[in-house]
């Protein structure tokens, strides 16, 4: 295959990964902290591919796996986070300080920003979380980012 099909694929990987997380979000599954900085490595992968495709230098590709392998650590991150193998960020855990000082009135408020915790699994498929999924789908692509950085233009 040929480094710029590599280029495609990953960087279409990125964006197919990307764009399924905007659709569970209009589906009624709005991110955590957490989903929204894994977000960010593929939007960057994106427009990597596209200097890429465009300038066919080999480190772009080794940029684009930098950004796909980004993405997976902060999904297992994540995925450990919501597995309970390790703390997560204060801010956006049911153990942390992003609930106290809340009085009954506003834990039951339904006006203002919905919390959404981190440390919660909101949707799985076969017992694997969406972090996990994007933390496969993710190292997967970084591997094809290293395929297309390895070879001859």
């Amino acid at each position: 295959m040929t480094r710029t099909k590599l280029i495609l694929l990953a960087a279409g990987g990125s964006m197919a990964l990307l764009g399924g997380a905007f659709l569970f979000q209009l589906a009624g599954y709005p991110p955590c902290a957490m989903c929204i900085w894994q977000r960010w490595p593929h939007a960057i992968a994106i427009v990597i591919g596209a200097i890429a495709l465009a300038y066919q230098h080999r480190i772009m590709a080794w940029l684009g796996a930098l950004a796909a392998f980004t993405t997976g650590g902060i999904g297992i991150y994540h995925t450990g986070v919501e597995r309970d193998w390790w703390e997560g960020p204060t801010s956006c855990t049911s153990a942390g300080s992003g609930i106290s000082g809340l009085g009954a009135g506003d834990l039951l408020s339904t006006e203002g920003p919905k919390l959404i915790l981190c440390d919660v699994v909101s949707w799985e498929l076969f017992g694997i979380s969406m972090a996990s999924w994007n933390a496969i789908f993710s190292i997967a692509l970084g591997l094809l980012w290293v395929a297309a950085a390895r070879k001859r233009a």
